[in-house]
């Protein structure tokens, strides 16, 4: 074989090797980010121990944000990012909010957090005691006894569903030992009873159909219980049933941020890796976190999604997101939680850490002072739900706003 003949193999050997290891290069870079276990020589580490931190209300924002160029948005107005339209019948449906995140520098690495399973069925905490009916938002009508009745013929007498309508129904007995308002417990004996429907919800306010169809139940059941039901005007009801309504109409805001993988996409765990360094944990819904609030059995403050069927699959590691959504019902959670400020804190954070970016479902990225234009209007949202007594978080508006 000449020397010609060797360095033309030599040189096609070459070229072949280059072009399979650019192919390696490509595909490791279109595969999904996975999660990784703690390096076993990290001071404190456990393997396969879940590290998670709730940042606090004083946490200011430079911790999570580091170093960072923020994005310019000139054809977007605070208006058409607030999206406090109502998810009401006959309201504009309320909006994503967006920012961005551009990450210019990345903070120094530290070890990576351990693996996250994805969860499917993880009940974070107890569910809150049901509110009981109240004025504000309910039409209540007293049932008249003339005898004590037990708990036992209160709960059988009960109707097959707890609707008229699209409006709750319910029925409450008073404790004589405390004086409170209770749904009828077996074993108990009581005196005073009362019926209720509430006035409105995001289905829209008590009308004339539903009312009577409230009278109908309430009757039925006193009826069965013996007892005499003392019905208010409906008139006056359902005039104020339109008046709530027309309030929460103008104050029902829900907001959300999408985050979208610039590069590479992220798989199930690799997400939940990183959304539980922040506090969030995993939801009863699969392809859903949330970040707990400081008071358990209450609303969660925020909500992650993902897609159901990437968290469900066989080999969740081997599936590939490329956005997630991080959503905030206002009026559910308290004032006192900063909501709107963590929730950007979070969304910051998870853009730098996993390489995304913060838009709304068109793509459109929102400047710093956008977003804090948007955090003032909130302010000015809660001091009129304060107004009314419906502060946010409460259970009323929590009832309401549903």
């Amino acid at each position: 074989m000449s020397s010609l003949q060797i360095s033309l193999a030599i040189i096609g050997g070459l070229v072949l090797a280059g072009v399979v290891a650019y192919n390696a290069w490509l595909t490791s870079k279109s595969a999904p980010r996975t999660a990784r276990e703690w390096p076993q020589d990290t001071p404190g580490a456990e393997p396969g121990h879940q590290s998670a931190r709730v940042f606090a209300e004083t946490d200011p924002p430079e911790d999570m944000l580091g170093d960072r160029i923020e994005p310019v948005l000139d054809d977007v107005s605070v208006d058409e990012a607030m999206g406090l339209a109502s998810a009401r019948p006959g309201a504009a449906a309320p909006q994503h909010l967006a920012a961005v995140a551009p990450v210019t520098s990345v903070p120094p690495a530290s070890p990576a957090p351990p693996a996250v399973p994805v969860t499917l069925h993880h009940v974070i905490s107890a569910p809150e005691k049901r509110p009981g009916l109240d004025a504000l938002i309910d039409v209540i009508t007293p049932l008249l006894l003339e005898n004590q009745v037990s708990g036992d013929a209160l709960l059988a007498a009960m109707p097959g569903t707890r609707r008229v309508g699209s409006k709750p129904f319910a029925v409450e007995a008073q404790c004589e030992e405390t004086g409170e308002w209770e749904a009828p417990r077996l074993g108990q004996r009581y005196r005073v009873l009362q019926a209720g429907v509430q006035l409105a919800n995001r289905a829209g306010p008590l009308n004339d159909i539903e009312f009577s169809e409230f009278v109908v139940k309430a009757q039925a059941y006193a009826d069965a219980v013996g007892a005499t039901p003392d019905f208010p005007d409906m008139r006056a009801e359902v005039a104020r049933a339109r008046e709530l309504d027309a309030f929460a109409s103008g104050h029902d805001a829900q907001l959300g941020f999408t985050l979208r993988a610039r590069r590479a996409a992220w798989s199930p765990g690799y997400l939940t890796q990183n959304a539980a360094q922040l506090g969030f944990v995993a939801g009863v819904l699969p392809g859903r976190m949330v970040l707990p609030g400081s008071e358990g059995g209450k609303a969660p403050i925020l909500s992650l999604t993902f897609d159901s069927q990437a968290a469900m699959a066989e080999d969740p590691e081997q599936t590939a997101l490329r956005e997630v959504a991080l959503a905030l019902e206002v009026t559910h959670v308290p004032r006192s939680e900063q909501p709107f400020q963590r929730m950007r804190q979070a969304a910051v954070a998870l853009a730098q850490a996993m390489d995304g970016v913060i838009t709304d479902d068109a793509g459109q990225l929102l400047s710093v002072e956008t977003m804090d234009s948007i955090g003032a209007d909130l302010e000015n949202l809660y001091d009129a739900l304060d107004s009314r007594d419906l502060s946010a978080g409460s259970p009323q508006a929590r009832r309401l706003f549903s």
